[in-house]
């Protein structure tokens, strides 16, 4: 079904409006994005960007060529730096060492500038001597204007957090409709959290493309189940979490077949590893950990420029890049919650609307977010960021 047949069934413009990049990407979102290459440098990249009018900065603990998983870190900043929603970045370095990221940046594509600490006698001075930078980038980026992008163009990250009982009723079914519309109009739908696939992977392998999809998508889960058990925990035992105890879940087999049904019912296209951005269009499994935080930073840095977080509890959680439409479960949490949840599941619990109503309003709700609409984490500033790693020093 192509979009237009879909916007004729649901009576939504699902137009979408964006930043077209020199790699063929849409940007729904223009940023200038700050980037520390250290943690040491994140100080002087938040007071750079605070002084700067729309640009965004993240700090994070990264060490720099002393990180156990150099590659893993790399990838990540990269690919959330090359986001399509990202104009251009200032990476603000601790030595001139760390000008490889800049350099890497403009070879991707991407406008970089580059500033060091110690060559500007430290943070006070590399503020001082990044401003200027920033601002001539800011100025750059506001001369870029929007054209018209169309929903093949979009990659939607598919995200939970803080479920309970409603989860796999309401929010997750509707966003997997939702996907599955998505991917009927030629765009890219991001299934992450592995912890949260357990005991569907089997359901997830038999909608595989080919046997090696299927075989990787056993591996990523299964692997990781056998890695936490030789750590001695028992994840299906010690599953689900407290809180999602407390919301009415019962074991780790009914949060993962909720989970997975935010994936809708399209084939699973492959399998990509943390921070891998993604290829042809279709459904994919990124391999991530249970952190929503972590989850996002990787499907953005994947290529995702919106994500949908469906919430039975309450998750008050952005992206410093892209948009992140919250979806309740109950009306009786959006209406708790108004300030941090878009769009209401709720009324498939009452009959006010189906499935499939609720799915065509989530994608109808994506177009419009990518055409500009803010998200409530957006308007209040939700930027949450943070380095996954599978080992420390």
């Amino acid at each position: 079904m192509r979009s237009s047949t879909v916007a004729a069934s649901t009576g939504d413009d699902l137009t979408v409006t964006g930043y077209r990049r020199d790699d063929g990407r849409l940007g729904v979102r223009n940023h200038l994005l700050v980037l520390p290459a250290r943690g040491s440098a994140s100080l002087a990249a938040a007071r750079i960007a605070a002084t700067v009018h729309g640009a965004v900065a993240v700090a994070h603990d990264g060490k720099g060529v002393a990180e156990p998983e150099e590659e893993r870190i790399s990838r990540t900043l990269l690919g959330f730096a090359t986001n399509p929603n990202v104009g251009a970045v200032l990476v603000v370095g601790v030595s001139a060492g760390d000008a490889w990221l800049a350099d890497a940046l403009r070879t991707a594509g991407q406008r970089a500038a580059f500033v060091a600490l110690a060559e500007h006698r430290g943070t006070l001075g590399a503020i001082a001597a990044g401003t200027p930078l920033a601002e001539r980038l800011a100025k750059e980026l506001a001369g870029d204007s929007r054209s018209a992008g169309a929903l093949a163009d979009v990659v939607l990250g598919l995200e939970c957090g803080g479920s309970d009982a409603l989860s796999g009723i309401t929010a997750n079914p509707g966003l997997g409709v939702a996907s599955d519309l998505l991917l009927s109009c030629g765009g890219t739908s991001i299934l992450a959290e592995t912890p949260e696939l357990i005991g569907a992977e089997e359901a997830l392998a038999r909608r595989a493309i080919s046997p090696e999809v299927a075989a990787r998508v056993r591996d990523a889960i299964l692997g990781f189940e056998s890695a936490i058990r030789d750590l001695g925990v028992d994840v299906r035992g010690a599953q689900p979490s407290p809180g999602n105890q407390a919301g009415g879940l019962t074991t780790i087999e009914e949060k993962a077949l909720g989970s997975a049904k935010k994936g809708g019912k399209a084939p699973v296209t492959g399998v990509v590893e943390f921070a891998e951005r993604v290829g042809t269009p279709g459904l994919y499994v990124m391999d991530t950990p249970g952190h929503d935080i972590e989850q996002m930073v990787g499907m953005v840095a994947g290529g995702a420029q919106v994500v949908a977080f469906t919430t039975g509890r309450g998750t008050p959680t952005g992206s410093p890049v892209a948009p992140c439409l919250k979806i309740s479960t109950s009306t009786d949490l959006y209406e708790r919650l108004a300030g941090d949840v878009d769009l209401d599941a709720g009324g498939v619990l009452t009959g006010a609307e189906s499935l499939d109503e609720l799915g065509a309003r989530i994608l109808a709700t994506i177009a419009e977010v990518c055409r500009g609409r803010l998200t409530a984490s957006e308007r209040q500033g939700n930027r949450e960021f943070a380095l996954s790693r599978t080992r420390y020093a």
